[in-house]
Order: structure tokens, then C-alpha cells, then sequence
């Protein structure tokens, strides 16, 4: 079969204006990057016609290092829909540079379910990404030089809590030391980088509803805390206008197609191991405008992305999603079923049924939650009949729908078994109102409880000496009423990327938190995760080149 970006290169774009037209949107509302790709106001969101709309999210397993395919399957959903004679509409997040270059190599579906242009889309795009990297380093040059500025005034900061950020894994960027040097230098502080999809500002993106929303979440920014014990905030230094400004045209989604020219809105970029996982709630609401379903992903196994979409972007927002679809493949079953990783490809029967636990806890999760559930097999080359077999009867017994995924190699025609019992499953057993996690009004820690009990398994949560100094923090604020972030590994429910499978009898350790006062929910960061990756022995960045005039390498 042909590379992912060779089919990309052979795919026949409209004219966005064309794509556009497709869901009622007049050319004269497009602000054009190219011919391909177009930027639509958020204003023209209709809420009226989003309560009508059929939301369906797409989450998955506990991944393998290579992923499940969700993007590939959302991707492909959409086409079913619309080969079946549905309105769909994708809402997608934008791929970051960081894993495009080291671990991934792209991150815009693959095979015969893509978004398009594929090179752009991963690489430079609309520039939303450098927008929200320039705003962040704002910050942190401001604040910089209002300390330095300030300090002959009397003015001095105990604790310094914002940080920079960087679209690029860098392992040695996480800790710093800035102002070395001459005094014109600055003052000596310790610092770091996070990569940008974890910085405040991608949330803030991605959680605001409009422009003004934006600014409010911006100016209450906790950049930290002063000598005198106060907050400091973005709005104590009247910037917040200015770096508005730098993502005046950032906030409005980004329209682009499909390899069969089905409408898709990719907007917003944060990982769900790290931050909330979710594209901007302004391009779902922009799908659902004019779609009369839309298909949107969030990051990694259900217990992260489909967690956080819940508890933080639907709590946030009020969307409700009608459906949830769970993706599985066989080597992510073998896999949590003790196979290992150099046999996950090959037949086995046992180690697949062995790793029905998995996919059960993440079912039994989303139903908790009061979502139906489907399960999508993502179908591969070399997986056997027979073992699918098993998969379709375990999901029978469970009493949950299945259907298999081919969409990588068919298209639209490989996803018409999922659009049809997508579809049916909604109009015969949709969703019920959702039911969160945990209220607004409990602690932080009965919170982080909650998820780490009820949806990773855990026995107990331990918080560690500097979580309990942020606890205590979070109290004095008064912020205790925000939703919890979890920042854990996406390879297990436990903090322990090796424990596969449905670990038990676990403790689940906090090791800080980080409080996120414009985006409004409290990060937990949990186990060896680090908001700062780094790369891989062997990068995709070694594969990644210009061979007469054309990118090869991106797949």
C-alpha cells in the first residue's frame, strides 16, 4: 500500500471555497490560508442549532507506543456518515511539531482517512501554534522585566510559577537558569520549558468561548506569588490586551477536507498525558453548527482524553455527546494481555482474550459516565479473521455494538458498518445526560481521588510533600472549586507506564500540582510524567526530508 503521504499527494482537494459551500458556509466568511485552507469567525457558532447537532467522541484503549488509530477512525466515521447520505463534520486537534519530528512522524489520520493537506496541517499550518508559543514567551519576557524593572521599587517575587514553552521535545530545556550574567541581564531565576501542549494559553485556547472569554482567562493568569505572600497575575501587569492581540486570529477555527473532501475543523493541540486533551470547545461548536453530527477525538486511552472531555471540556461548555466510540486493535489487546511487544502483530488467540480486561474497565468507565458505548476495531493488515471473530463476540456478550474499521484502506466504504451502527445506536439509544465524576464544590484531593479510584482503579491516592504545599495554596485562593487535570502516563491506568493490562491494588502518587487560574482547572502531575518530552534514539526528524520538491517521511 502506498505511504500516507503519497495517498495525501494523490488526493484531489477542492477549492476550500467548495468545501465550505458543502456545509452552507458563503465564501465571504472565509479568511483564506492558500486555496486549501481557511480560517471561519467564531462568531458565526450557532447555539441553536448545536443543541440540535449529534456529538459523538471517539477515544480508545490503553495505546501502544504506535497509538490505536483514533484520528484515523474519526476520520474515517466522518466519511461513513457521509457515504451513507449523513451531514458529518470533523473536529480535530492540530499536530505538534514535537512529536511530528521525534516519536510519530504526523498526526492527521493515515492511509485513505486523512485530513488535508496533510504537510501543512502538521507542520506550520495557520501558525496557531507559533501565536500561542509567542504569547506564552510574551508573558515570560514581561514578567521578566517588570521583576527587573520593578525590584529598586521594592518589588520581589518569592515564587516564580510560569514557565516557557517550546513546540519541540527537548529534554534539556526542563530545567533552566535565566539572568546569568551581567545585572542589565535580569535577575537570576530558575525557570523552565514545558512543550507548548501544555502550556495555560493552549487550554485557555481551547477552553474559551469567544474572544472576550479569552481576555478574561488571559488577565487571571497565576504568574506567582509576591514577596508579601499575594497572587501576581497577568492583570496586575496590564498586558493582557496585548497579548490578546497575538491570538486575535488563532482563536477562529481552522477549516480544511478530507481525502474525500468531508469538511473538518482542526483547532487546538493540547495532549491529554499532559494537559486536557481536547481540541478547542469553539471548533466542536463550529462542527455542530453546521453538521448534523460531529466527530471529534480526544487524546490517548479513555481513562485520560474521555475523562478530561467529560469532566472538564463538557462541565466547561454543557456539550453532550450522544455516543461514545471505544477503538481497540489486536495489538493493543495482546499487548494488556501479557503478549510481548515484539509478538503484538503475530497470531494469538489467547493473549488477545486475555486483554479484554482492558477494553472492559474502559467500557465500564464510559458508562459510568452515563455514555452508550460502541466498540470500533481499527482494522491492520495482518490481523486474522478468526481473532476479530473473538473480539465481535466478547463486545456481543458485553452487550455493547461493534464494528470493524477499514477506512484506512477503503475510505469512506470501510467505515459504513461503523456510520451504520453509529447512527442507529443513536436514534435507538442515545447517551444519557452526563454524570460527572465529581461535583465543583469538593476538594482538590477528593477529586483527584475520585478519578484515580473510580476510573484508574487505584487503591489510594498518596500526595507527596510539594502537592500538599499547592493543596494548602489552592485553599488559601480559593480555587478549590476548579476541575483536576490529571497529567499521568497514557501507557496504564496506574503512574507506572509498565504496568499494562487492568493494574489493582495500586497507589496512585501525586507528586505536585500546578494551578491554572485562566484555563480554571488544577493540574495534577502524577508518577515520572514530564510536560517537557524528549526524543527518541532514533527521531522521526531522520526520516523527515525534500526529495525533488516533495516532503517525505511525514506519515
Amino acid at each position: 500500500m502506498k505511504t500516507d503521504i503519497e495517498i495525501a499527494r494523490e488526493a484531489t482537494l477542492l477549492p476550500i471555497s467548495e468545501v465550505a459551500a458543502k456545509i452552507d458556509i458563503p465564501a465571504e466568511e472565509l479568511e483564506c490560508y492558500g486555496k486549501h485552507i481557511a480560517k471561519i469567525s467564531h462568531t458565526k457558532i450557532d447555539e441553536d442549532k448545536v443543541a440540535k447537532s449529534n456529538l459523538i467522541l471517539v477515544t480508545a484503549i490503553t495505546p501502544t507506543k504506535a497509538g490505536i488509530g483514533k484520528t484515523t477512525v474519526s476520520i474515517g466515521l466522518a466519511l461513513g456518515l457521509n457515504k451513507i447520505g449523513k451531514k458529518a463534520v470533523l473536529a480535530l486537534r492540530e499536530p505538534s511539531l514535537g512529536p511530528c519530528f521525534g516519536m510519530k512522524g504526523g498526526a492527521a489520520g493515515g492511509g485513505y482517512a486523512q485530513v488535508l493537506p496533510m504537510d501543512k496541517i502538521n507542520l506550520h499550518f495557520t501558525g496557531d501554534f507559533h501565536a500561542i508559543t509567542s504569547a506564552h514567551n510574551m508573558i515570560s519576557a514581561l514578567l521578566d522585566n517588570y521583576i527587573y524593572q520593578h525590584q529598586e521599587e521594592g518589588f520581589s517575587m518569592k515564587e516564580v510559577l510560569w514557565k516557557r514553552v517550546l513546540d519541540v521535545n527537548d529534554r534539556t530545556l526542563r530545567y533552566i537558569v535565566t539572568g546569568l550574567g551581567a545585572k542589565t541581564n535580569g535577575v537570576v531565576m530558575e525557570s523552565g520549558f514545558d512543550i507548548t501542549p501544555a502550556s495555560e494559553i493552549m487550554a485557555i485556547l481551547c477552553l474559551s468561548k469567544d474572544e472576550e472569554d479569552l481576555r478574561r482567562r488571559i488577565e487571571n493568569i497565576l504568574l506567582g506569588i509576591t514577596s508579601d505572600g499575594k497572587p501576581f497575575t497577568v492583570k496586575d501587569m496590564g498586558v493582557a490586551g496585548a497579548i490578546t492581540v497575538l491570538l486575535r486570529d488563532a482563536i477562529n477555527p481552522n477549516l480544511v477536507q478530507t481525502t474525500e473532501n468531508t469538511p473538518a475543523f482542526v483547532h487546538g493541540g493540547p495532549f491529554a498525558n499532559i494537559a486536557h486533551g481536547c481540541n478547542t470547545v469553539i471548533a466542536t461548536k463550529m462542527a455542530m453548527t453546521y453538521g448534523d453530527y460531529c466527530i471529534t477525538e480526544a487524546g490517548f486511552g479513555a481513562d485520560l482524553g474521555a475523562e478530561k472531555f467529560y469532566d472538564i471540556k463538557c462541565r466547561k461548555s454543557g456539550l453532550q455527546p450522544k455516543l461514545t466510540v471505544l477503538v481497540a486493535t489486536t495489538q493493543g489487546l495482546k499487548m494488556h494481555g501479557g503478549v510481548p511487544q515484539d509478538g503484538i502483530k503475530l497470531p494469538n488467540a489467547e493473549g488477545l482474550v486475555k486483554g479484554f480486561s482492558n477494553m472492559d474497565k474502559h467500557i465500564k468507565n464510559l458508562q459510568s459516565f452515563g455514555q452508550t458505548v460502541v466498540v470500533c476495531f481499527n482494522r491492520y493488515a495482518f490481523d486474522e479473521d478468526s481473532e476479530l471473530e473473538l473480539v465481535r463476540q466478547h463486545c456481543a456478550e458485553m452487550g455493547v455494538g461493534f464494528a470493524i474499521n477499514n477506512a484506512f484502506v477503503e475510505g469512506g466504504s470501510g467505515a459504513v458498518e461503523l456510520a451504520e451502527l453509529v447512527v442507529k445506536t443513536i436514534e435507538e439509544n442515545p447517551s444519557q445526560p452526563l454524570k460527572l465524576q465529581y461535583a465543583d464544590e469538593e476538594s482538590i484531593e477528593d477529586k483527584v481521588t475520585k478519578v484515580a479510584t473510580n476510573v484508574y482503579g487505584a487503591r489510594k491516592v498518596i500526595f507527596m510533600a510539594a502537592a500538599k504545599k499547592k493543596l494548602q495554596r489552592i485553599k488559601d485562593l480559593g480555587l478549590e472549586h476548579f476541575p483536576v487535570c490529571i497529567a499521568k502516563t497514557q501507557y496504564s491506568f496506574s503512574d507506572d507506564q509498565k504496568k499494562y493490562g487492568v493494574p489493582t491494588d495500586f497507589d496512585f502518587t501525586v507528586r505536585d500540582f500546578v494551578i491554572n487560574t485562566g484555563s480554571e482547572m488544577i493540574v495534577a502531575i502524577a508518577g515520572e510524567i514530564m510536560r517537557m518530552p524528549g526524543l527518541p534514539k532514533s527521531p522521526q526528524a531522520e526520516r523527515i526530508d525534500i526529495v525533488n520538491g516533495e516532503i517525505e517521511g511525514l506519515s
